[in-house]
C-alpha cells in the first residue's frame, strides 16, 4: 500500500507513535522513529527491520530535528509523511489554595515548549524536506500529521497548561494548511481522546475501568492501532486537509 513512501515519527518509541510506525512498516514504507535518547527506539526499529531507522531527538532541539532529518535524505533519500507524537502530560491546579501555590510557571512553560513548541519546530523543518519531492498528480507532495488532544476543547481541571498546548496545536493547523498549499503539503491533527499509551496503562486497573466508563461507545480506551489506522487514512484521503479530527468514542470529558 505505501510501497516507496517515507515516514518520520516523532514519539514513535512507545504508545501512538509506535503503533504509527509499526503499521506504516507493515504497509511498505520506510520509517525514521525520533524519540528521546533514553527512549525504546533503538530497539524498536531494529525489531522493525531494515524499514525503519532510529535517530535519538529532542523535538524542541533545532539541531536533533535537522540531524534526523539528514539522516532520513542518508538513509532513505526523501521524505513523504511526518507524523508528530511526541508530548508530555502536566497536570496541577492554576492556584493551589489549600498549599497557597501557584502553578509552576517552568512546568507550564516545559508543556508549551515540547507539545507546541516541538511540533512547530518538527513541521517547519520537515515541510522544507517535503517540499523537494516531485508533486504527483493533484500537485501533492506530502502529508504533515499532528497530534492534539480532545483536551483542547474539553481540557478539565488542573490541564490548564496541557490544554494551551494541545489546543496551540488545533489553532495552527488550518494556517499552516494554508501556508503550504501552494507546495502541495496537506496539514492534519487528530486529536485522540483516552487511549492504552504506557501513561494510562501505568494507572491502577479500577482507574483505568472508571475511564471507560466515561466513554459512551465504545467505552474501552482506544487502541493505538485504532490512531495508526487515522494516519492511514489521513495519508490516503487528499481531500484530508487542514482540519482536526477527533478520535474519542463520543467522549466529551467533565471539569
Amino acid at each position: 500500500m505505501f510501497n516507496g513512501l517515507v515516514g518520520l515519527v516523532s514519539g514513535g518509541a512507545s504508545g501512538l507513535g509506535r503503533a504509527t510506525a509499526e503499521l506504516l512498516v507493515k504497509q511498505g514504507a520506510r520509517v525514521v522513529i525520533c524519540d528521546l535518547p533514553s527512549s525504546s527506539g533503538s530497539t524498536v526499529a531494529k525489531q522493525f527491520g531494515e524499514k525503519a531507522a532510529f535517530v535519538p531527538v529532542d523535538v524542541t532541539s533545532q539541531q536533533d530535528v535537522k540531524v534526523a532529518l539528514q539522516t532520513t535524505v542518508d538513509k532513505f533519500g526523501r521524505l513523504d509523511v511526518a507524523v508528530n507524537c511526541a508530548g508530555m502530560a502536566s497536570a496541577a491546579r492554576t492556584y493551589n489554595f489549600k498549599k497557597d501555590q501557584p502553578f509552576d510557571l517552568q512546568l507550564f512553560q516545559k508543556t508549551i515548549e515540547v507539545n507546541l513548541f516541538g511540533t512547530f519546530n518538527v513541521i517547519r523543518l520537515a515541510s522544507g524536506l517535503i517540499g523537494k519531492n516531485i508533486p504527483d498528480a493533484d500537485g501533492q507532495r506530502g502529508v504533515i500529521i499532528n497530534t492534539a488532544s480532545i483536551a483542547a476543547f474539553d481540557g478539565q481541571i488542573g490541564q490548564a497548561a496541557y490544554s494551551a498546548s494541545k489546543a496551540g496545536i488545533v489553532g495552527m493547523t488550518l494556517p499552516i494548511a494554508r501556508d503550504f498549499a501552494k507546495q502541495g503539503i496537506r496539514v492534519v491533527t487528530i486529536a485522540p481522546g483516552l487511549f492504552r499509551t504506557p501513561m494510562v496503562s501505568q494507572l491502577p486497573e479500577p482507574a483505568i475501568k472508571e475511564l471507560e466508563a466515561s466513554i459512551p461507545f465504545p467505552s474501552r480506551l482506544g487502541d493505538p492501532k485504532e490512531f495508526a489506522l487515522l494516519v492511514q487514512s489521513i495519508i490516503q484521503n487528499k481531500m484530508l486537509n487542514g482540519e482536526t479530527i477527533r478520535l474519542d468514542g463520543s467522549l466529551r470529558m467533565q471539569p
